[in-house]
């Protein structure tokens, strides 16, 4: 590449990028020259702040045309823009759990290097939303995943924290061989790795042989992506990952790993197989025929979330079925395919994410006191810390999806979607059922915290990082659920995701 060039090229685009990169780089030399004795936290701000100027260049992007780099391998369109301001939101959130995280709990020793290995995997996220090639999209998705199986096991001499990240790097390992190899056969048909160019070859496909191995490949692609949203039943290695993992992490893999996951889902399923045709040019894109396939996954995601959740005694074993479950409830609306069905998604993953870390941050408070997870724990919370039960309580009222709260809308959306075009009422019942289920586990927690009587009567002190968290947890879950409008109309009014997803 001449300088010229390279000169030419609109590297502004990737502003939130080069802010998380480049405090990275300062991280670590900061960890490198800093005394021994001196506490790290000081870097877990320095990473707050550099999420929040990140955040603030993405959204100041918001209404403006589709812009590409490097012949669309990186594009800014309103897609990246919505998904990259969840990303943002989320990691700015666990980044204050993770300041009040208690250092004697296991991290005294690599607190910093959880600081910028932690914003290592957000900017793998950030580089997925924006992919628009298959090589950039697996990229940023390593990216994401080799920080992510680190993390697990930061605790090194914890062996529940070394089984989580042995099982997480096994199957974390096999399903992302297993994407790349039917990426390999996208790439094989079509040849070409850009996603706008495949879609466009692959929409005047006649070859039914060719489009039998497309049928493989989006098997595969689906089976390699679905460990990564722990869809059943490749959800195996969630809970003892959960479990296992210092809560921070926990809370990022719920809500931020999790979020990359659905982005990376949405932008190869719908733009590769959205526009490969399965019987030549202008038949029936792959996608719609392999509806049912994805149903039986949605269904058995939320049946198997809900049910196992049930019998658990711990609590973040608890929220990793919870988590499955939720991810049951995504692929619903991706299963319908409706025309709201990008928005409903956002909306979820945008109340999911307020719920879960506001959970995770009494989780937290909770489990640094008493030294386990048990969900018994939680008894006589209300007599200990009336503000932490009641911020409690609404949050679990939200994951279950009562009136009132983000949780409610965000399922009503989904629940909605799945009638529009070709109904699907089967998976809406099953999603109606499990959610009903899901009500057992969730005021099981309630009761423990305000009708059981407590061990121990001694008191919480709340970190300032836990208050930002709840506050804004508890706000927003209360806010969108009786003013939806004020999230969906920004997106309305802002971002054009439905056009700019499939324009150049």
């Amino acid at each position: 590449m001449s300088a010229d060039t390279f000169q030419s090229i609109n590297w502004s685009i990737l502003t939130p990028e080069f802010i998380i990169l480049g405090v990275i780089a300062i991280l670590i030399l900061l960890d490198l020259f800093m005394p021994k004795t001196l506490s790290r936290k000081i870097l877990g701000w320095i990473g707050i702040a550099a999420i929040l100027a990140a955040l603030i260049f993405t959204l100041n992007m918001a209404g403006g045309p589709v812009r590409t780099i490097l012949d669309n391998t990186f594009r800014v369109d309103s897609f990246a823009i919505a998904f990259k301001s969840l990303l943002l939101v989320g990691a700015a959130l666990v980044m204050f759990l993770a300041t009040s995280y208690e250092t004697k709990a296991g991290l005294e020793r690599y607190e910093a290097e959880f600081y910028y290995i932690f914003l290592s995997a957000l900017l793998g996220a950030m580089v997925m939303t924006s992919s628009g090639d298959l090589i950039t999209l697996y990229v940023g998705l390593e990216l994401l995943s080799i920080p992510s199986y680190i993390l697990a096991g930061m605790r090194k001499f914890d062996s529940k924290s070394n089984e989580a990240a042995m099982k997480y790097v096994i199957s974390g390992g096999i399903s992302s061989a297993i994407a790349l190899f039917g990426m390999s056969y996208v790439y094989g048909i079509a040849g070409s790795t850009d996603l706008i160019e495949i879609a466009s070859k692959l929409s005047m496909l006649a070859d039914g042989q060719q489009a039998y191995l497309l049928g493989l490949a989006f098997l595969m692609i689906f089976v390699g992506l679905a460990f990564k949203i722990s869809a059943a039943p490749f959800h195996m290695w969630a809970p003892d990952v959960y479990q296992g993992a210092p809560t921070p992490v926990t809370a990022f893999l719920s809500v931020v790993s999790k979020t990359a996951g659905f982005v990376i889902v949405i932008r190869v399923l719908l733009t590769v197989f959205g526009a490969a045709a399965s019987n030549g040019p202008n038949s029936m894109p792959i996608i719609m025929n392999m509806q049912d396939y994805i149903a039986v996954i949605a269904g058995a995601t939320m049946i198997i979330g809900n049910v196992v959740a049930l019998k658990q005694s711990d609590i973040k074993r608890m929220f990793a079925y919870s988590s499955i479950a939720h991810a049951g409830y995504l692929l619903v609306a991706v299963t319908s395919l409706s025309a709201n069905m990008f928005y409903s998604i956002w909306f979820y993953l945008l109340a999911y994410l307020l719920m879960n870390l506001g959970a995770f941050a009494v989780i937290q408070v909770v489990s640094e006191k008493s030294g386990s997870t048990k969900i018994a724990d939680f008894a006589g919370l209300y007599r200990r810390s009336p503000v932490l039960a009641v911020a409690m309580g609404i949050l679990l009222i939200s994951l279950a999806g009562f009136p009132g709260t983000a949780g409610f809308i965000g399922k009503l959306n989904i629940f909605a979607g799945a009638f529009a075009g070709d109904p699907h009422y089967v998976l809406a019942s099953v999603m109606i059922a499990t959610t009903v289920v899901s009500y057992f586990y969730y005021f099981g927690v309630m009761t423990q915290m305000f009708f059981r009587p407590a061990e121990d009567e001694s008191k919480f002190n709340l970190p300032f990082g836990i208050i930002i968290v709840l506050i804004v947890a508890v706000a927003g879950s209360i806010l969108f659920g009786l003013m939806p409008n004020l999230a969906l109309d920004f997106m309305n009014n802002h971002l054009d995701i439905l056009n700019d997803f499939f324009g150049q």
